[in-house]
């Protein structure tokens, strides 16, 4: 069994055993909501429906690479924390978006209701919370009050962000310089948040973690930028996402804002008003045309050179050192 499929078991046993805090006679039907929302149980319940865990696997393998003789388990409630806390932000997105799927499954708003979804995710929220605590079995008391700070002021982060993405909905003066703020908070925080705790449960050096925190950081944004390509030119039968939402949605993405700036063609029609998915593949030409993939391409590039050169300062060691770097490149050289 390699690192990480002990880890990936690791982190699945955690997450139950956090989620289970719920499970009491009269709660059930209510932790049957989060164990249905983390993909456990319901229709559909399986690989598919839990996501790729891949924030606490990087806790995990930071920890694990700056001190192989140490116990990368001792960290698991903090790679629990912070999925929680993604899924916490994933279903009340789900509100906020009105979106009724996700990973294939109808959401928990769309079982339950908005009222009980709201409360799903303040759960997850809580629970995140006191499984950071369970650091201090094993951790001391300041490394434990500093990963809750670092874990609390990365949900702040996701609000702004979450609050940038929808108040740009109603705004048409938007421009690039707009555009890390947000994915900064909605993306990058949570992952740089993921690389500093590993690192500092790893017993690294301030300068160490500091390194891990910034490949963490520049590792969001150029996922996220990546994101935004294939959500407009990738292969939906590789993403399992219609390339037609980013444009029919009007999503604020970085080819988008940088169009926009050309005040060229594509920025007319923009201005016209919603696009429909007949027009999808003209107006996904036209931001081609115009630069804007180039544009995002070049912008992705950038940030993965940073995040590697973050990387390679942080000099990960051990089997996990190797793990995380593939894990880097895997997520860094996406082609779907």
């Amino acid at each position: 069994m390699t690192i990480q499929q002990e880890m990936f078991e690791t982190i699945e046993k955690e997450l139950k055993r956090q989620v289970a805090r719920l499970d009491q006679p009269r709660t059930r039907q209510f932790h049957e909501m989060l164990t249905y929302h983390m993909g456990w149980t319901g229709e559909g319940a399986g690989p598919d429906a839990t996501g790729k865990r891949i924030r606490p696997l990087l806790v995990l393998l930071a920890s694990a690479s700056c001190d192989p003789d140490s116990s990368w388990a001792h960290a698991s409630p903090a790679a629990a924390a912070i999925e929680l806390v993604h899924n916490f932000s994933l279903v009340h997105d789900d509100i906020q978006d009105n979106s009724d799927k996700r990973r294939g499954r109808n959401t928990v708003w769309v079982k339950w209701g908005a009222p009980m979804a709201i409360n799903v995710g303040d759960a997850l929220f809580v629970i995140a919370n006191q499984a950071v605590m369970d650091l201090v079995e094993h951790y001391p008391a300041e490394i434990v009050v500093k990963a809750a700070d670092i874990l609390n002021n990365a949900c702040l982060d996701l609000t702004r962000g979450q609050f940038m993405d929808m108040s740009y909905e109603e705004r048409n003066d938007l421009s690039i310089d707009d555009y890390w703020p947000m994915i900064g908070g909605k993306t990058s925080a949570l992952i740089s948040a993921c690389t500093q705790i590993g690192a500092m449960l790893g017993h690294a050096n301030e300068a160490q973690q500091e390194a891990y925190r910034l490949f963490g950081h520049h590792l969001g944004l150029a996922f996220q930028v990546q994101d935004d390509i294939l959500g407009i030119w990738g292969d939906e039968a590789l993403t399992g996402k219609s390339t037609a939402s980013d444009l029919v949605e009007g999503k604020n993405s970085l080819p988008i804002l940088y169009a926009l700036g050309k005040h060229g063609k594509f920025a007319e029609r923009w201005a016209q008003g919603p696009i429909t998915a007949n027009e999808v593949k003209e107006v996904s030409s036209l931001l081609e045309d115009e630069g804007a993939r180039t544009y995002a391409d070049d912008a992705s590039k950038t940030e993965t050179d940073k995040a590697l050169e973050y990387l390679d300062q942080a000099n990960p060691c051990g089997e996990a050192g190797e793990s995380i770097r593939q894990l880097a490149n895997m997520l860094l050289k996406r082609k779907q």
